[in-house]
């Protein structure tokens, strides 16, 4: 979709309801997505900046920036290079994570790498599991997240119910259930966060 087609699909989403924010038309940088484009992460992450530039300089809608990367140290780089663009208290999108689920250790280490760098701005995670938001830090990092999950379990099902509204709600509960577990985790952690907001109380590790 070139990104032309993709601002008019914004702008009549946008008049259709009420559309809180439109995603910049990222590039992904698994190692499998470079091969198919013979390209390196930095031009990946140079073509995400392209997209949110053309897109947020021509929507009426909140256009969010994409941080890609696959080390920790590639997503800091690019949200050095997006420099001014990304203001203060931001709400910016976190790419190339999805595949990450069954790993909350390296979500983690990707969060608390942006974090450190800018404790201001808010994270949504795309594509992120339940098995990923069992992990406390990592949910305490966020301030929001996707799935697809429930809707291709219904697709899986074998009755074509993946767009069924109560296998979403029935999603929806349990993702609902483990943001109101209390999270018991180690203040350490976030120590380079000076004046972050935490959404869950911090317990010190007992001797």
């Amino acid at each position: 979709m070139s990104p032309q087609e993709y601002l008019d699909k914004i702008e009549f989403w946008n008049r259709c309801g009420n559309l809180v924010a439109a995603v910049a038309q990222d590039w992904m940088c698994e190692s499998f997505i470079l091969e198919k484009t013979g390209l390196s992460i930095t031009e990946h992450q140079d073509r995400t900046i392209e997209s949110y530039l053309y897109l947020s300089e021509r929507s009426s809608v909140y256009i969010m920036p994409v941080l890609q990367g696959f080390e920790p140290s590639d997503y800091v780089r690019h949200l050095e290079d997006y420099s001014f663009l990304i203001p203060e208290y931001a709400w910016v999108g976190v790419g190339s994570v999805c595949r990450r689920n069954g790993n909350p250790d390296s979500l983690e280490d990707v969060f608390l790498a942006i974090k450190s760098a800018r404790p201001d701005i808010k994270l949504h995670g795309f594509g992120l599991k339940i098995q990923a938001l069992e992990r406390p830090t990592v949910r305490t990092l966020l301030e929001s997240s996707d799935s697809m999950a429930w809707s291709r379990a219904g697709q899986w099902d074998g009755e074509n119910l993946n767009n069924d509204p109560r296998n979403a709600l029935i999603y929806a509960a349990q993702v609902q259930s483990i943001i109101d577990t209390p999270c018991f985790i180690q203040d350490q952690l976030f120590s380079p966060l000076q004046g972050m907001r935490l959404k869950c109380a911090a317990f010190p590790r007992k001797p």
